[in-house]
């Protein structure tokens, strides 16, 4: 069981309202019970930190800066991920060092932080962020755009200084999706001077994070990149369609969380189905599914599947 100074300090910070330092240590508890190979218990309290209050601010002072960044409880994990070779390898490897950033501390040496995640729609750059938050047990907060992005000379700059001013107080995982859309090369001559200051204040903004603010940007379009943030990013991971084993493997997974039919072998499918995305293959999956339900007791999964294929292959011809 945990320590008896931590159980101490842990009812301390309940009776003094010390949210921050309360779950600072119950992430402790949960470290020493893993370590103890008690994994049962270090997965239930969790459970517990992670989801308690979702779809709640669970960061009082969050909700100061509610209309630019949004907390979003992590429901991903790296290992329900379909993830080619080397992504895989660096983006374990940054969450190692996170988890282990004490010891690479005592050698002078700081955990990489910044990653930069790029790639077609639809495969998993979202995801990855999420499974990052969770498999670190950190709270995961999402930049909004509709919120920093404004219309009015110099408000840009200032509200992206509220939101990363917000994330350097915490330890957290922030996530920048469509990055390109402000962080655009300031050397095209067709780009405002605002544009071009909103650049420089990010860069500065992402050099100011402390190691202990994981930042995962997310860009569809890395070549609209200003080359100067795509140089701020330590650990940088290409995330590209599944190929033909990654889908198979995926639809079998799917066929398993939805039901176990799909109707045909999920190699058939995957051939059926070349060239969609992560994101593609789950919603076909889960259409599959929900009209499967729909029909019961009388579902016939195979004319769905073709159903579904035929309109699958209509819209990818449009």
């Amino acid at each position: 069981m945990a320590r008896a100074d931590l159980l101490l300090d842990l009812v301390q910070a309940e009776r003094h309202g010390d949210r921050d330092r309360f779950r600072t240590l119950v992430e402790a508890v949960i470290a020493e019970e893993r370590a103890n190979q008690h994994h049962l218990l270090a997965d239930r309290l969790s459970e517990l930190i992670t989801t308690t209050g979702q779809g709640l601010t669970r960061d009082d002072r969050a909700a100061a800066v509610r209309d630019l960044v949004e907390e979003i409880v992590p429901q991903r994990r790296l290992a329900e991920l379909e993830l080619a070779p080397v992504p895989q390898r660096v983006i374990t490897e940054l969450v190692e060092e996170q988890r282990r950033a004490e010891l690479l501390r005592s050698y002078g040496i700081e955990p990489r932080n910044r990653l930069l995640l790029s790639g077609p729609p639809g495969n998993g750059k979202t995801s990855v962020a999420e499974a990052i938050a969770s498999e670190l047990m950190l709270p995961f907060y999402v930049i909004r755009y509709e919120g920093v992005v404004s219309s009015f000379l110099g408000e840009t700059a200032a509200r992206l200084d509220s939101a990363f001013e917000f994330a350097r107080t915490r330890r957290c995982v922030l996530f920048f999706d469509e990055l390109d859309t402000i962080a655009k090369e300031r050397a095209d001559e067709h780009e405002t001077g605002e544009i071009k200051r909103v650049v420089s204040t990010l860069l500065l903004q992402i050099d100011r994070l402390p190691a202990h603010v994981v930042l995962v940007g997310a860009t569809n379009h890395s070549e609209l990149l200003d080359r100067a943030a795509w140089r701020r990013f330590q650990v940088r991971a290409e995330l590209e369609a599944p190929s033909r084993s990654q889908a198979t493997h995926y639809l079998e997974r799917l066929a398993d969380r939805f039901g176990g039919d799909l109707g045909f072998a999920p190699r058939t499918l995957a051939d059926k189905l070349a060239g969609a995305s992560f994101a593609e293959l789950e919603e076909f999956a889960l259409d599959v599914r929900r009209r499967a339900v729909l029909e019961l007791p009388d579902a016939d999964v195979r004319r769905i599947v073709k159903e579904r294929l035929e309109h699958w292959r209509s819209q990818a011809t449009e």
